[in-house]
């Protein structure tokens, strides 16, 4: 019996393999370059672009894209990426690979029926961008909704450690005499007062942060709605660290006497939103840190302003503010890494499955991440959020 043609090509020595891959549906993916001010990472390392470009795929790097995280030209070039000056050459690609959201000027460059890749950053994507995507008939992924075959969000849970841990480090800066601070070391020594630091949010990144905080010396308390959560953090971290539900009262004296607090608690999902309000925030001590790790999806405190990460610090009340959308972006290298390991893998499956509408035909978990589908908007929270009516992309998929 004649060897099918899948076991056939599973024999093939490697060489044969690369000319079959060559075979497949070629991919055009452009990553342009960030706005430096408010963007220092990108989506794909030169290791990253390496696996996508042996796999038959041709990527068009615009010149100087990689110099915030300390990537040359040559490090692209030699990975084997076309490097561009004209950001329209990079935009006319079939997929486009972002960080931030786009804006009105960059979608168009963008082709029609073309896809664009990015964060989802609420307070930096507008409606006017969502109507445009949705005139030209494009397809929108955003990073944060991409679900993996676990059924969790592989975007949200590596940008979640690194910022974990990133925002114990801002904690201590701020805290610091050159930073404006009080003057107080994060921390804990003999014979002093602990530092205590308040946390809202037990997910991935309160868990981190408590860890972090906790080795240092501080004094934890983690507040959230999800008892399960709170359990789990007890569990990992002991019982040095205190839990509790966010009850009015409870959460009243622990902002009283923190010297920092961490917001981590607003997500785009159909979850209880909670916002620490202006009066609440008015009652902290004079001198003491908040950072928003979720200004972008509107904020953990009323207080909050969105801000960038060349001015990312003010004081209202008398309380130190740090609020960007991308705290993970002041270690541009290693997120860009943590990045790249996902792409290179995804970008690699769309071609095998011949396009970015077959691959959201055929995968739930990148389906998830869609939220404009062939210029349909598909996403009811966003289309909430913007007041733009949204449909089902199961009644868009043909046999779905």
């Amino acid at each position: 019996m004649k060897p099918t043609p899948k076991e056939q090509r599973s024999l093939f020595p490697e060489e044969c393999l690369l000319r079959e891959i060559s075979k497949e549906t070629r991919l055009s993916i452009g990553i342009p370059k960030e706005n430096a001010d408010v963007e220092a990472r990108l989506a794909l390392t030169p290791e990253g672009v390496a696996i996508v470009v042996e796999a038959g795929h041709s990527v068009y790097v615009q010149r100087g894209a990689g110099d915030p995280m300390s990537y040359t030209d040559f490090q692209y070039s030699e990975a084997g990426a076309f490097m561009v000056d004209d950001a329209s050459e990079v935009f006319g690609a079939d997929i486009v690979l972002k960080i931030s959201p786009p804006t009105i000027g960059e979608l168009s460059l963008m082709h029609d029926n073309s896809t664009i890749f990015s964060m989802l950053q609420l307070s930096n994507l507008s409606g006017d961008c969502i109507k445009m995507m949705m005139k030209k008939k494009m397809n929108a992924i955003a990073y944060e909704l991409i679900k993996d075959e676990q059924k969790g969000f592989p975007v949200v849970t590596s940008i979640s450690e690194i910022e974990g841990n990133t925002v114990i480090s801002i904690a201590a800066e701020l805290m610091s005499n050159e930073r404006g601070g009080k003057g107080i070391l994060l921390g804990g020594v003999a014979g002093i007062t602990p530092t205590e630091v308040v946390i809202l949010g037990a997910g991935i990144t309160g868990t981190v942060a408590a860890r972090t905080a906790l080795a240092l010396g501080a004094q934890i308390k983690v507040f959230d709605h999800d008892i399960n959560k709170l359990r789990k953090i007890q569990h990992y971290l002991g019982r040095q660290v205190f839990t509790s539900v966010i009850h009015p009262n409870v959460l009243f004296k622990a902002l009283a006497s923190a010297d920092a607090v961490i917001g981590n608690l607003r997500y785009i999902n159909d979850s209880e939103r909670f916002m620490v309000s202006e009066d609440l925030v008015k009652t902290m001590k004079n001198g003491a840190i908040i950072i928003d790790m979720n200004v972008d999806q509107g904020g953990c405190f009323e207080t909050s302003e969105c801000r960038t990460l060349k001015n990312p610090v003010f004081v209202k009340h008398g309380i130190i503010h740090y609020c960007v959308p991308n705290i993970s972006a002041r270690v541009a290298r290693t997120s860009s890494m943590a990045l790249s390991n996902i792409f290179a893998p995804i970008l690699t499956k769309i071609g095998f499955s011949g396009s970015v509408n077959s691959a959201i035909s055929e995968s739930s978990g990148f389906r998830h991440g869609a939220y404009i589908f062939e210029g349909v908007l598909v996403n009811r929270l966003i289309g909430n959020y913007y007041g733009i009516a949204s449909n089902d992309i199961g009644l868009l998929l043909p046999g779905f």
